[in-house]
């Protein structure tokens, strides 16, 4: 998979801590809403 600057962000389903709780969000989910996607590769470990 490719992605470009500029371009759609292709779809994906994951995991996201929210309102307390552990819950599965799409990208669609969000769809005709401005989204800011980030992590942090290491949180959530227990390392």
């Amino acid at each position: 998979m490719t992605l470009h600057i500029g371009k759609p962000a292709p779809e994906f389903e994951t995991s996201a801590y929210m309102d307390g709780e552990i819950r599965r969000v799409k990208l669609s989910d969000y769809r005709g809403q401005w989204v800011m996607l980030y992590f942090y590769p290491g949180d959530f470990t227990f390392v």
